[in-house]
């Protein structure tokens, strides 16, 4: 039976590193130990001033292509996940596609928020797996939530960073191999709690948005502490169901890596060892669309996910959205 699996991943940062101690200057206050010592954030990625989501992708697809062994037209299809898009149109996947050279490559970008790559994911393994024409997908999540930041907003400015990871998907009929199962789901009554509410048709830009800042991202509501932990759990319990796996199975659980604690509780709740989750915010801050395929590369150079591993994703982020997919990799 046709189906799909992971071929390769790939990552990439910006070169400018941001510590904890920028914030300690710009804020006037010491942040850092609150910082290292409650989320495990020492340093994050920020863009230059000349690059754009468009850039990062480029450079994470390039890294993805050399792993894979494929050429840019041996893509079928590229699949940008992003909420920090190059424009608002055209889509961001479009102008990858240009500048990669995948001429074969059908394009778009799927916005949702931060559970935008597990979803993405799911979206090219449905490609695949319908359709005969789809053999090689590429799905990248991105993120230079850096260029929508309050600069005087200390809930915000310290935790948001920039990055890009890729993956490739093939079509295969190998057995005990590729996806397994999958589920997504929304609470919309979270739409308004944290976002960038400016520059749509519900707000357009003006220059009093501008000047009280309203086109930058913001918490508005504090969200209940307990929220990610019950919902991902019960996703990996569900998605052990749809899997026909076990939960002690699983190798790695890769989570949106928003909060160190929001992990750890999970696993706790599972009742399973906290470092089958690796976690990469310690260096890279919250990458939010990227921050799940960047800890899936990390975790693969690391060798702590080999081939036929058994791993979970599981993402959310704002609408609010959760997604997850299981995979033998």
């Amino acid at each position: 039976m046709r189906n799909a699996k992971i071929i390769s991943t790939g990552m990439y940062v910006p070169d400018n590193i941001v510590p904890n101690t920028y914030f300690d200057q710009l804020l006037g206050e010491n942040v850092s130990d609150w910082l290292e010592k409650n989320v495990h954030i020492k340093n994050r990625r920020w863009v230059s001033d000349d690059q754009s989501t468009a850039d990062l992708c480029i450079e994470a697809a390039k890294v993805n292509l050399e792993r894979a062994n494929l050429k840019p037209e041996d893509i079928d299809l590229l699949i940008v996940c992003t909420d920090t898009p190059e424009y608002i149109s055209p889509s961001t996947a479009s102008k990858v596609q240009h500048k990669m050279g995948m001429r074969n490559a059908a394009t778009f970008d799927l916005n949702s928020a931060c559970a935008g790559f597990v979803i993405g994911v799911d979206t090219a393994v449905k490609y695949i797996k319908a359709d005969k024409h789809y053999n090689h997908v590429m799905v990248i999540g991105a993120y230079v939530m850096s260029k929508y930041l309050n600069k005087t907003d200390k809930k915000t400015v310290n935790l948001f960073a920039d990055g890009a990871g890729a993956v490739i998907l093939s079509a295969t009929e190998e057995a005990q191999a590729g996806y397994l199962a999958s589920e997504m789901r929304t609470q919309g009554e979270y739409c308004d709690w944290m976002g960038i509410y400016a520059g749509g048709t519900a707000q357009p830009i003006t220059q009093e948005v501008v000047a009280q800042k309203d086109h930058l991202l913001k918490f508005v509501k504090r969200f209940p502490g307990e929220l990610n932990p019950n919902v991902w759990s019960d996703m990996a319990r569900e998605l052990a169901k749809r899997s026909n796996t076990k939960l002690e199975d699983v190798d790695q659980f890769l989570f949106t890596q928003i909060n160190i604690n929001s992990i750890w509780d999970t696993m706790d709740i599972l009742g399973l060892p906290r470092d089958k989750a690796h976690t990469i915010m310690h260096e890279y801050g919250y990458t939010g669309s990227a921050c799940i395929p960047m800890a899936l590369d990390e975790a693969v150079q690391l060798g702590k996910i080999k081939k036929g591993d058994l791993i979970y994703l599981i993402g959310s982020g704002g609408g609010l959205s959760f997604a997850s997919s299981a995979f033998i990799f």
